[in-house]
């Protein structure tokens, strides 16, 4: 398998999702705003993302895919099957209890996760409800990443990477046509979540059975749990659900200092989480989703290959997260203002969200980075490493934000989150050739200074260009839209022309980064 052909088509199904979810974004903005209502919508929204993210994406994929790589390698097809059946078995009965748990306890969830709402106002009464509409979205979610893993494992990524944009094509079709006849339109986007939820199951079916991989959950929960492939991924799992509350808990409290800030606040940094995003899902899950299932063979029987698809995965990091780093910092104004400045989002909505894209910026290498190299101790289903790890960025980020918010504000919580992440990827960068499981390969000076001379020249182009160019206009004298866009897109496709055309120069071949896997 060409593993750069793999990430591409991962990547290009992700720039799908991450478009459309722009729109999804560009509507909910100009439809709704970033104030008290927005800010009801996200937390509650943000209560079945973190479950999800607990249950689903990171814990039980870190410990399942390892796991269903081995026995798929090593034990008959009949054995694999039943190990599929039986944890979607455990983990369906398991997470629909817990959805009925989030519903009955919205409340106190809520308060939980922004107390700065305030309890029994307006937009704490609004957050419970769009929570117990939302919260059994995960029992969707968690299915969903259970039949991604599947599939990942059989080569197949383009689908999952796919899902996604069904999600924001129900936001975009509710925000339309279902919000403007309700009461409250702000309701629609609940609806939105959970028919977007199912459809991105719908279509992962028939790709399972394909597979002869389509799970059958069944009532014997029991028998179930007594597989002995089960208990392996529940035990990975433990360490690996510790791992990912870490970072949960961290947004938990993002979240709630933030529902303490000026109205808004919350909107304003998902707003700029969304940006951030773009970059993130395309480079990192893209590279994350690839590597895993082929280091996980590679750790077993070819360290040399272990170690050269790390290498390959940072150097393919490095040449692309660097530019868009750089991109993000210079052209935050440009990018909020073309994206979300429309309807009621305002111009001192832009201003408060650039600085949460420029805080965010800052950390990009570190948040793509770790999805790169935390697959490389899952691989050796190591859990325990990226878990202590995870600990001391919970730590960091926290000091910073006692530090950072008092005179950032929001923009202190990006910059806080920013800095962790550096500190997470750096310290798994260090255990890994500590512990002589990834030993970079030579010309690492080389290629640094290369990329060094592209971003020198790109960002003088940006710097050159956007002078004088007037993003943000008054009521008296407003930016068309369609010529901020215009701008906005020259801007882009310039400075990425500027980049790739120094490198060529330098000697870079796109060849030179083909690997397989």
């Amino acid at each position: 398998m060409n593993l750069l052909k793999a990430a591409a088509a991962v990547s290009s199904m992700t720039l799908l999702s991450r478009i459309t979810g722009l729109i999804r974004e560009n509507l909910i903005a100009r439809l709704f705003g970033a104030g008290s209502e927005t800010d009801a919508f996200f937390v509650a929204f943000r209560l079945p993302n973190l479950l999800r993210r607990l249950f689903a994406e990171g814990a039980f994929s870190q410990a399942f895919v390892p796991i269903l790589a081995e026995y798929k390698a090593t034990q008959p097809e009949a054995e694999t099957k039943r190990l599929v059946n039986d944890t979607a078995t455990v983990l369906f009965w398991a997470v629909l209890g817990v959805s009925v748990i989030g519903v009955i306890a919205a409340d106190a969830l809520v308060l939980a996760m922004a107390s700065g709402l305030g309890e029994h106002s307006q937009g704490f009464d609004l957050a419970v409800s769009l929570t117990r509409w939302m919260f059994p979205y995960i029992l969707c979610a968690t299915l969903m990443a259970f039949s991604a893993g599947v599939l990942n494992t059989w080569k197949q990524f383009s689908l999952p990477a796919f899902a996604p944009v069904l999600l924001n094509l129900s936001f975009i079709a509710a925000a339309l046509w279902l919000s403007p006849h309700l009461h409250t339109p702000i309701y629609a986007l609940a609806v939105a979540v959970l028919v977007g939820g199912v459809l991105q199951v719908a279509i992962q079916i028939p790709a399972l059975r394909k597979v002869g991989m389509l799970p059958r959950i069944t009532w014997r929960v029991g028998a179930a749990f007594a597989d002995p492939g089960v208990r392996r991924v529940l035990k990975k799992m433990g360490p690996a659900i510790f791992g990912v509350s870490v970072a949960q808990i961290s947004l938990l409290i993002n979240t709630n200092i933030a529902s303490h800030l000026a109205a808004g606040s919350v909107s304003w940094i998902t707003y700029a989480d969304r940006l951030m995003e773009f970059p993130t899902a395309m480079l990192g899950v893209a590279l994350g989703t690839v590597l895993l299932p082929s280091l996980s063979r590679a750790s077993k029987t070819d360290p040399a290959e272990y170690n050269a698809l790390l290498d390959w995965g940072l150097r393919l990091m490095f040449l692309l997260a660097l530019p868009a780093t750089v991109g993000l910092c210079m052209l935050a104004e440009p990018l909020t203002a073309g994206l979300f400045h429309y309807g009621r989002f305002s111009a001192n909505d832009v201003a408060m969200t650039q600085q949460a894209v420029m805080a965010y910026g800052v950390g990009l290498c570190g948040l793509i980075g770790i999805k790169i190299l935390a697959p490389g101790f899952y691989a050796r289903q190591d859990l325990r490493t990226p878990v202590k790890i995870a600990v001391v960025a919970l730590i960091t980020t926290q000091l910073f934000n006692w530090l950072l918010v008092p005179t950032m504000a929001h923009a202190g919580l990006a910059l806080s989150i920013s800095v962790g992440a550096c500190v997470n990827a750096l310290l798994l960068f260090t255990f890994l050739c500590s512990g002589k499981h990834y030993q970079p390969c030579a010309g690492w000076l080389s290629f640094f200074a290369k990329l060094t001379l592209a971003l020198v020249a790109m960002a003088g182009f940006l710097w050159w260009v956007n002078q004088g160019i007037t993003w943000v206009g008054s009521p008296s004298a407003p930016v068309l839209w369609w010529l901020r866009l215009l701008k906005l897109g020259g801007l882009i496709v310039g400075g990425a022309a500027v980049y790739f055309a120094v490198l060529l120069a330098l000697g870079f071949r796109l060849k030179d980064f083909k690997r397989k896997g």
